[in-house]
């Protein structure tokens, strides 16, 4: 259940840690699993031990968003319980996105964590390739 001023988890490795959703599209509801969301980048994720002083470059080059960036996501986990069509209810720990471009296609290259299966009846197909499980 994400709806304005949520916070996020980003599982992927675009660089962002946790981003705040400012807009539901496409609905006058709350965002489920599969949702796609407008959201800013509220913290970076600092990439290892290379993130130090001299390290600047690096960062650049790892970060694909900053601060304050603007982007599309779409709702993979959420911590609201939903209920399936085939009977089970299923219920995540956290709420967490993936960021998209305007295409749809995850700017990042890897995720981390588990998605929910309901992507698969949305078309997030790609999204579900780079996932290592979807429960």
């Amino acid at each position: 259940m994400i709806q304005l001023k949520t916070m996020v988890n980003c599982i992927d490795n675009s660089g962002a840690a946790i981003v705040e959703c400012v807009k539901v599209l496409k609905q006058k509801r709350h965002a489920r699993i599969g949702d796609r969301i407008i959201a800013v980048v509220q913290k970076q994720r600092s990439f290892g031990p290379e993130s130090g002083p001299g390290g600047s470059v690096s960062i650049a080059a790892a970060n694909k968003v900053r601060r304050g960036d603007i982007r599309h996501a779409v709702v993979v986990r959420t911590a609201k319980k939903y209920q399936r069509p085939d009977g089970s209810v299923v219920r995540f720990d956290d709420n967490a996105c993936v960021l998209i471009n305007k295409n749809g296609e995850p700017i990042g290259s890897r995720l981390n964590g588990i998605v929910g299966s309901e992507l698969r009846n949305k078309q997030w197909s790609k999204i579900l390739s780079l996932a290592p499980m979807h429960l």
